[in-house]
């Protein structure tokens, strides 16, 4: 029978801590990510708030003013859609670098769960075929199952960034057009 091995043990521990912080590190760099990029707009909205201010004080006439209002509407829905766009890509690129490390750790940790089951089942007893072909084929049928989730999961972020993508385009186009009227 196969004994227990301390070192493999430890060595899988060290592994799993050592992936786990890659996986933290990795969060943690689109999180600061995100941060940089919100203070960035928001300093650059206060800017333009200021300048709109005084945009909209130096208007003499209900004309200017309305003039000034109009084409300040169009601008501000772009810059909306390009900082929804912009959310969106750092967000889509933190989750697929997650994803595929943790892709890489699953298949990894699938290969030695296998292997150490195929040891483990080499050495079963006489007369448990039959149980070792059952075992054979659970572990493959979760296997299929959880390739299929992630093919489905693969699938629908695809959709949501074409919907995303869609949505930022239509709001854009509604806003030049609204601002043309």
């Amino acid at each position: 029978m196969t004994q227990f091995n301390a070192d493999q043990f430890v060595a899988a521990n060290k592994a799993a801590v050592a992936d786990f912080s890659a996986l933290a590190v990795t969060a943690f760099a689109g999180f600061e990510k995100l941060a940089e990029f919100n203070l960035a707009t928001a300093k650059n909205a206060l800017s333009e708030s200021l300048e709109s201010l005084q945009a909209v004080t130096a208007a003499k006439t209900p004309q200017d003013l309305l003039a000034v209002q109009a084409a300040l509407v169009q601008p501000a829905a772009e810059k909306l859609a390009a900082y929804s766009r912009t959310v969106y890509q750092i967000s889509s690129e933190t989750g697929a670098e997650l994803s595929k490390s943790t892709e890489a750790k699953l298949a990894e940790a699938q290969k030695t769960v296998s292997s150490a089951f195929d040891g483990l089942l080499k050495n079963a007893p006489a007369g448990s075929e039959a149980f070792v072909a059952a075992f054979k084929s659970a572990v493959s049928t979760g296997q299929q199952v959880l390739e299929s989730a992630q093919a489905s999961a693969k699938q629908a972020l695809a959709q949501a960034e074409a919907n995303v993508a869609t949505a930022t385009d239509a709001a854009v186009k509604a806003a030049k057009t609204a601002a043309k009227k």
